[in-house]
């Protein structure tokens, strides 16, 4: 049996998934990361099990639910991601930080951009370290993305994927503004989107 050959449902069509390649891992695998590997390629490359990927995301999407906009803080240094975090930020009101993470903010009462937040969200949580260590810190829940190379030792929920390609972080980010701006009542449909797909995974 493939990886394709995937049964249950889906948040998206298989073929969607595969197109951004949201499975494909890469060459290094950490022992964290082993149970999400459904098989590794003749190039070394790891291919994450899609119907786990497709759980996660359906449980991160679920936990985000449960807070408002102003609650949620998504950090993303990697430059890939910068597109689909701003656009998701668009759509659902959900602050993100873009770039270098402020050492302190969520920790330090005396900045002057001090933020107080119940959620993080983290595109990787090996660029997103700093963000990830101030959130540990001071108790909050940590939800990030991880490719077959990150550690997931303190997080709430990993989110097994390919978290380096900006086609496969747009598909992500539109699946989990779609599914937050469900939970509020405020979209129906795919239709009902202010901003498509394609527009997330564009070049």
């Amino acid at each position: 049996m493939e990886a394709t050959d995937v049964q249950g449902d889906l948040l998206l069509p298989l073929d969607e998934y595969l197109k951004v390649g949201l499975h494909i891992g890469t060459k290094f695998r950490t022992k964290d990361m082993q149970s999400f590997i459904y098989k590794v390629r003749p190039d070394s490359l790891s291919v994450l099990n899609v119907q786990k990927i497709n759980e996660r995301l359906s449980l991160a999407s679920k936990m985000m639910s449960n807070y408002e906009p102003n609650e949620i803080l998504i950090v993303c240094r990697r430059e890939n991601g910068w597109q689909s975090v701003e656009l998701f930020s668009r759509l659902t009101g959900i602050k993100v930080i873009v770039g270098r993470y402020p050492p302190g903010l969520l920790t330090n009462t005396n900045l002057e951009d001090f933020t107080e937040v119940k959620l993080i969200f983290v595109v990787d949580p090996l660029p997103d370290k700093n963000a990830v260590e101030d959130a540990l810190r001071i108790g909050l829940p940590v939800i990030a993305l991880c490719d077959t190379n990150n550690e997931i030792s303190g997080l709430e929920l990993a989110v097994p994927c390919n978290n380096k390609g900006r086609k496969s972080l747009g598909l992500v980010f539109w699946v989990l503004a779609r599914e937050y701006l469900k939970s509020k009542g405020l979209v129906k449909y795919d239709k009902d989107m202010e901003i498509s797909l394609e527009q997330f995974c564009a070049d």
